[in-house]
């Protein structure tokens, strides 16, 4: 199976280790992995912040730049949902402003094929023990678009419990949101401020070494606050967990 990585802007800009790591995981697994060398932010920050008319040139070189595979995949459910979401509203505004139906045909076209690492893993590949090692001790939050707009449900715990020698202990309000929320973190920095340390008081008091998210966004935000606090919790992504095995563990950078 041929697929096309959607490695995402904060990815590839901060977090080049789990776009790396969704790779060598999916190659594990026997997936041969394409990276369209025209992919670029999907308009997330854009549209969060009102300015839907200058999406619409990202939803048209996002569909032409995963034009061809039959899965767009990618290691962020907040871009997923942007583009299984919101494309196809823009592309409906868009006509019903009188701007034709292009970018509507474009939207419905890509936004069906794009999934989320861990529905690939579970609902295309049909797989949950993925073969990885990692003798810590995690903690899971779910990011909200993950938990309320695609409806991942239990698929990342899943693939998680199926990991040799981790041991996972369950966060207490894990359905809450991190305080992130994009560009919510910016207009109301002292609520979302607010908000992580409750995520972390509860992340803290599971004694876990890490906390594994599928979501980077939310994890550069908590993580901040971690390191400001000079705390020992680690956030990390779920691929670059899946990712390690005994033969290539993963080592703190």
């Amino acid at each position: 199976m041929r697929v096309a990585l959607f490695a995402t802007c904060v990815n590839d800009a901060l977090f080049p280790a789990t776009a790396v790591a969704t790779v060598r995981l999916l190659e594990r697994l026997g997936v041969t992995v394409d990276f369209p060398a025209g992919q670029t932010c999907c308009g997330q920050p854009q549209y969060n912040t009102g300015y839907r008319r200058a999406c619409e040139p990202l939803v048209r070189r996002t569909a032409r730049a995963f034009a061809g595979y039959d899965h767009v995949v990618t290691p962020s459910g907040s871009c997923v949902a942007m583009v299984r979401d919101n494309y196809p509203r823009i592309g409906a505004r868009a006509a019903a402003e009188g701007r034709g139906g292009e970018l509507t045909d474009a939207a419905l076209a890509l936004a069906p094929r794009v999934v989320e690492l861990t529905e690939f893993l579970v609902d295309v590949l049909g797989v949950e023990d993925v073969g990885a090692y990692f003798p810590h001790t995690v903690t899971y939050h779910p990011s909200c678009h993950g938990l309320r707009l695609l409806g991942l449900g239990g698929r990342p715990l899943r693939l998680l419990r199926a990991v040799k020698g981790l041991e996972l202990v369950e966060l207490p309000g894990a359905e809450e949101c991190c305080g992130f929320g994009g560009t919510f973190a910016v207009k109301n920095a002292a609520v979302s401020a607010a908000m992580a340390e409750d995520k972390l008081a509860n992340a803290l008091g599971t004694g876990a070494q890490v906390l594994c998210g599928a979501d980077n966004s939310c994890l550069l935000h908590l993580g901040g606050t971690l390191r400001r606090r000079g705390e020992p919790l680690r956030p990390l992504h779920l691929a670059e967990i899946l990712a390690s095995t005994e033969a290539h563990p993963w080592r703190p950078s």
